[in-house]
């Protein structure tokens, strides 16, 4: 469980912090705004929360923890998700938050949070900026799954993968779109996703499932160029 503290120039001004794409988790939350760019770099994905089982979108960025297959030939990544840039930092009523034992924080490596003067740097003003924009996303992006269930759109995806080395991996807990349940769809309804906004998204989100096989291989790839 996070030890959260309010984010204080005095408090922290000693903190560091380190680049977001240094602590990289393989699945990370996003919201509808996030869509555009991230469904041209990875595949968006449904999974559920651990505490509350309350479905959320996600992009996957690589298959293990600390894995990154979505960058780009000048090592640079391809899609920057807010979650990402967030981490380590809460909302906390009207402030924000930071849990100090997080990896992105320490006295050495990074970035410091305040200038010289105590006013909060561009780090720190990205992670506000970021946690901003989550929390103003979360609802319609909570109305645009809550229609999905609705229309009975969500499906599970089998994500089993085998690679050049000899291992299999198999990703689990995870959910899509249903191509078929879409297309069966009476006119209503569809009137209904297309008026809400709701229908590029899912499409969206269909054909992102084609970066799956393109993270494989370039997975494959430098397995090879390991060897």
């Amino acid at each position: 469980m996070e030890t959260l503290e309010l984010v204080d120039s005095d408090t922290h001004a000693t903190v560091r912090l380190r680049p977001a794409d240094e602590v990289l988790a393989p699945f990370v939350r996003v919201v509808l705004s996030e869509f555009p760019a991230a469904a041209v770099a990875c595949p968006l994905l449904l999974s559920k929360r651990s505490d509350t089982g309350a479905f959320y979108v996600g992009a996957l960025l690589g298959f293990k923890h600390g894995e990154c297959l979505i960058d780009s030939p000048d090592g640079r990544l391809a899609f920057c998700s807010l979650e990402a840039a967030r981490e380590g930092f809460f909302a906390v009523e009207d402030n924000i938050a930071l849990d100090r034992a997080h990896d992105r924080f320490g006295a050495g490596e990074g970035e410091s949070l305040f200038d010289g003067e105590g006013c909060p740097t561009a780090p720190l003003k990205a992670a506000q900026s970021a946690l901003g924009r989550l929390m103003a996303g979360q609802e319609a992006t909570d109305v645009f799954i809550a229609k999905l269930l609705s229309y009975r759109l969500v499906e599970p995806i089998d994500v089993s993968l085998s690679f050049d080395d000899g291992e299999t991996l198999r990703l689990e807990g995870l959910y899509t779109i249903s191509l078929d349940a879409l297309s069966d769809l009476e006119d209503a309804a569809i009137l209904d996703l297309f008026r809400a906004g709701h229908m590029q998204w899912a499409y969206a989100m269909i054909t992102s499932l084609q970066h799956i096989a393109l993270m494989a291989r370039r997975r494959n790839e430098r397995l090879a160029s390991m060897l």
